[in-house]
């Protein structure tokens, strides 16, 4: 497959390489779609999810939203797949500078990845609001109703909701990586969600690599796209 070909060529020749990743590279280890037939939405919850999992929601009904969340957004029994794998071996080589990831589940970490950029937080990471104290993922998972710290405070998840702003420093490490890389891997987003999306613009290179399921509206800015699943590219990587 020539598309693949140049692919390996392109790795082969990088030492800068960042890889912006998305849900789809979490759904082969088993964790749903956000969006998908099997996803959040289709759930049998009284709201849509973007109206729990938003601040406003958070702050006038947590009781809800921390049942919701604990059922269908803290991921913690699941294992890397072969993607992260792969970009965490490439990084150990020196040819994989940065990961910028949405997703929330800490995978890159768990398969060895150090420089993990993440954009929308992680449900590993929790804190007390009122005295800063942090509390592991299992915390949350095994608490009931709305998790307190022994101060009294709510443990809020370090994870970014609907209506709040991404931190400042993970945005501004997410830019400088992207702006330097020689080659952007972007996987398994569908380039929908801003302004996480919005930092592809940041890379002036000529080495964009899309593969994604689906197409995303970044597909013909591309050098090289792919609509196949990761699994199927990055195990011939």
């Amino acid at each position: 497959m020539e598309h693949l070909e140049k692919l390996k060529q392109w790795i082969s020749e990088s030492r800068r390489i960042v890889a912006f990743t998305g849900a789809g590279v979490s759904t082969e280890s088993g964790i749903p779609y956000f969006r998908g037939v099997d996803g959040l939405y289709h759930q049998k919850f009284e709201y849509p999810p973007e109206t729990i999992i938003s601040h406003s929601f958070y702050e006038r009904n947590p009781e809800y939203f921390f049942r919701f969340y604990r059922e269908k957004m803290l991921p913690l029994d699941f294992e890397p797949n072969i993607t992260h794998r792969v970009l965490a071996r490439w990084e150990a080589e020196g040819r994989l500078s940065a990961v910028v990831t949405q997703n929330i589940d800490g995978l890159h970490q768990k398969a060895g990845s150090k420089r993990v950029c993440e954009l929308h937080g992680s449900v590993l990471r929790n804190y007390c609001t009122r005295c800063g104290k942090s509390f592991s993922g299992e915390f949350i998972a095994h608490s009931q109703g709305i998790p307190r710290c022994s101060c009294g405070g709510i443990v809020k998840p370090d994870v970014v909701l609907y209506e709040e702003s991404l931190d400042s420093r993970v945005l501004e490490d997410s830019v400088q990586a992207i702006a330097q890389a020689d080659l952007l891997l972007v996987l398994g987003t569908s380039l929908t969600v801003y302004p996480a999306a919005g930092l592809i613009r940041y890379y002036h290179g000529h080495r964009l690599v899309l593969i994604n399921r689906d197409a995303t509206p970044y597909d013909d800015r591309a050098d090289l796209v792919f609509h196949e699943s990761l699994g199927t590219i990055f195990s011939q990587l």
